[in-house]
């Protein structure tokens, strides 16, 4: 198992994205409580932490925790939505504190409609910014999208774009809209059916499978990634009996998930791959269980493939 942990280190952030599922406070993680919880992972025998947020390079104590952590031996990785990171100098300081593997988020290639999904102008820009740095910095790069209704039509679009203006990238990871939670309950222009993405998302995986590069999809049943299966993050931690230890800094605090299995429909039980699938992800009244079907493909030939890959 390569268990990897989550450490919230701060609840605010520079942007407002329109579906944001972690409403900003003023909460911050302190450096004592995130080397206690960092040792936890590692007597844990976890394979690493990410940092995460609100928008975790706000965080003054970043490169002490990383510090902690390397000498713990974990690995480390940030999720943030680059903006800070633009800034010169700044991702260098983190690579050479250890921190050398970034998800930066970006959403759109569209520059209008990313700085229009993270309500901030500029934005796009400054992940551009972001992610020179990084690659100057010899950092590993990875592009976390979130999938919503105003990208969905675009996704393979997205992935040609970054691949061509940096081909450092070899990573990508999408994560399925929770419309049930946070902002996208205001903003419903964000929610999409699972149908609106199905082709987009396909187009997309396939020019990076094709390309050598890889991916992972979160939230997203298999009956809609069916010929990438292998990579649904729930179905490999499934299939891995991983689990997934969270340290939040607001009223849920440590959450260890090791259920992955969430919403079937009566479809589901027909399906050869039910036993290995997330379902649909706990989305509140959005999705309708009535979008999932089953498929007839065996699911041992991708049990094993799971098994044999390093993630």
């Amino acid at each position: 198992m390569a268990n990897i942990g989550y450490l919230q280190l701060v609840r605010h952030c520079n942007q407002y994205c329109r579906f944001c599922s972690n409403p900003a406070t003023g909460w911050m993680l302190d450096l004592d409580t995130a080397r206690r919880a960092v040792d936890d992972f590692a007597e844990r025998g976890y394979f690493g932490i990410i940092l995460t947020g609100g928008e975790p390079s706000l965080s003054p104590i970043v490169a002490d925790v990383t510090r902690h952590a390397v000498a713990r031996g974990l690995h480390v990785r940030m999720i943030t939505n680059g903006s800070r990171l633009a800034t010169p100098g700044l991702a260098g300081a983190y690579v050479e504190a250890g921190l050398s593997h970034f998800h930066v988020s970006v959403h759109s290639c569209r520059p209008e409609l990313e700085d229009f999904i993270t309500g901030v102008r500029g934005s796009f820009d400054l992940a551009m910014g972001a992610l020179e740095h990084l690659g100057a910095a010899g950092a590993t790069v990875n592009v976390n999208t979130v999938i919503n209704k105003l990208n969905a039509d675009h996704l393979d679009e997205n992935v040609r774009f970054f691949v061509g203006r940096f081909p450092f990238i070899r990573h990508f990871v999408w994560n399925n809209l929770d419309p049930s939670m946070g902002r996208a309950e205001t903003n419903r222009d964000t929610a999409h059916r699972l149908a609106d993405f199905e082709l987009s998302l396909a187009r997309a995986m396939r020019f990076l499978h094709k390309g050598g590069r890889t991916f992972r999809v979160e939230r997203v049943p298999l009956c809609y990634m069916t010929e990438f299966a292998h990579c649904s993050t729930e179905t490999r931690k499934i299939i891995k009996g991983e689990e997934r230890i969270v340290h939040f800094l607001d009223e849920k605090g440590t959450v260890r998930q090791t259920d992955f299995v969430h919403a079937k429909s009566e479809a589901c039980r027909a399906c050869t791959l039910d036993g290995i699938c997330g379902g649909l992800f706990e989305l509140g009244e959005h999705y309708d269980l009535a979008e999932l079907y089953p498929v007839f493909v065996p699911a041992d030939e991708i049990v094993r493939r799971v098994r044999a890959e390093a993630d």
